[in-house]
């Protein structure tokens, strides 16, 4: 049964906003204010480089996917910017169901590789992740831990 859908309309765009404004209040992070980012998100997906998933009636849940062609093949790879279910919601296969629909929806818009980024300390996020078969190894398997830097230019 699919529960996600693509945002489409300002209702829905606000709604995502608010989802990442929570997300962000959850872990103390700042945020812009929810009317500008869903201003924002619409003008992303606009782009065609950016899908806004939501899930939830009312929205519960969101994905942020970013898509970019391969620099070694001519393939599709897309990047889980974001990815929230609210809190009382967790814990009760949403998240499950969701990141299922999340991959569903890369793959029909091409992508043969995904890739996304979690906290150390999100044991929670890296078990699902790791359960749907994503590895934090350089190389799958055995290879060497995979670091992710970041840095403000």
């Amino acid at each position: 049964m699919d529960l996600a859908w693509a945002a489409r309309t300002s209702d829905e765009y606000r709604c995502a906003a608010q989802l990442l404004v929570d997300f962000n209040t959850e872990y103390d992070d700042p945020s812009p204010e929810p009317e500008w980012l869903a201003g924002h998100l619409a003008e992303l997906v606009r782009g065609g480089d950016t899908s806004v998933l939501l899930t939830g009636q009312p929205p519960i849940g969101l994905a942020i996917l970013r898509f970019r062609t391969a620099t070694w093949a001519a393939e599709q790879e897309a990047y889980v910017a974001e990815f929230y279910v609210a809190p009382t919601h967790r814990g009760q296969g949403i998240g499950r169901q969701f990141l299922a629909e999340v991959l569903d929806h890369a793959r029909s818009r091409g992508a043969t590789y995904i890739d996304l980024n979690t906290s150390e300390d999100d044991e929670a996020a890296r078990h699902l992740y790791e359960d749907f078969g994503f590895d934090c190894h350089e190389g799958r398997g055995e290879g060497p831990l995979a670091i992710y830097y970041e840095r403000e230019l």
